[in-house]
């Protein structure tokens, strides 16, 4: 029997991890059914609120606002920018899409970063859960992103929910991997230094390791809010709202007007927000410290 003739499936018992990963599903939105209530009414009710406030307030105010925040935080040119591609959006007809989009990006940065910076704390203070993160982390990074809404979808319904859940997991990765980051890069003399006077191991913590791993751990909050502004869009998919909804309808409808409008104001809405961020990590006199010590050596 020559080997092109040899079946070489044949000794391969079949695994069928989808009907077990399904059996795990149905039997969780059996069992949990009140927790996944609760679930909803808690996100629906920090999105909804935050939305309507987005949008209850004139455009004009919003891009005053964050202009604002520009000019303090990285100077007037930046500031005057900002301003015009937001008022650039604020004259298309999708100003309130962008809002609600701005809403379920902040609820599900806030979310994931309530998550990542504590699991990045406990990982990098105790090497065996950083053994045990590494793989979990990796396979998180690596799964498509579309995948994230399939169970979300199952769990919590058509609507913004599912998206911003499904954001919040795929966007916490680099949360905790820059927090684990910047606190195992803390100078050790240093961390010494505070022990030998006596200090306790959360006061050095708290009061050592993470002043000087912010600016770290700010990167890790600018690539969540980044990371969450690119997923709320494809969790149009699953009727989330917002610029999603208009991209989606648009490539299903080929309008292209439509979705370059859409996709301009996420390219204006995704620079503001990372410029912003990118620039409050320089704020904190630890990362100033570091700055002048470098441009001293």
């Amino acid at each position: 029997m020559r080997l092109s003739e040899f079946p070489l499936d044949a000794a391969l018992p079949r695994v069928p991890l989808g009907e077990w990963i399904e059996s795990a599903v149905n039997w969780a939105t059996r069992t949990l059914g009140p927790l996944f209530d609760a679930i909803t009414t808690g996100v629906e009710g920090l999105v909804g609120p935050l939305e309507h406030l987005l949008n209850g307030v004139p455009a004009v105010a919003v891009v005053a606002v964050l202009a604002g925040l520009g000019w303090w935080l990285r100077g007037w040119k930046f500031a005057l920018g900002a301003a015009v591609g937001l008022l650039l959006v604020a004259g298309m007809p999708y100003w309130e899409e962008t809002m609600s989009t701005l809403a379920q990006v902040l609820v599900a940065s806030v979310l994931a970063l309530l998550l990542a910076i504590p699991l990045g704390i406990f990982v990098a203070e105790n090497k065996r859960a950083s053994a045990a993160a590494r793989p979990v982390l990796d396979f998180m990074q690596t799964m498509p992103a579309f995948v994230y809404l399939l169970p979300a979808l199952f769990f919590f319904g058509i609507g913004t929910v599912p998206g911003v859940l499904a954001t919040v997991v795929f966007s916490m990765p680099p949360g905790v991997r820059l927090t684990e980051l910047g606190l195992r890069q803390v100078d050790k003399e240093i961390v010494q230094a505070a022990e030998s006077f006596g200090a306790p191991p959360w006061m050095v913590l708290l009061r050592t390791k993470v002043p000087l791993a912010l600016p770290t751990i700010m990167t890790g909050v600018n690539q969540v809010i980044m990371l969450s502004l690119s997923m709320v869009v494809i969790a149009g998919m699953v009727g989330a709202g917002g610029l999603g909804d208009v991209i989606i309808f648009s490539l299903s409808q080929v309008e292209v007007g439509a979705g370059f409008e859409g996709g301009i104001a996420v390219v204006v809405l995704a620079v503001v927000l990372d410029r912003l961020t990118d620039s409050a990590g320089d704020r904190f006199p630890s990362a100033r410290a570091q700055r002048l010590a470098r441009e001293a050596a």
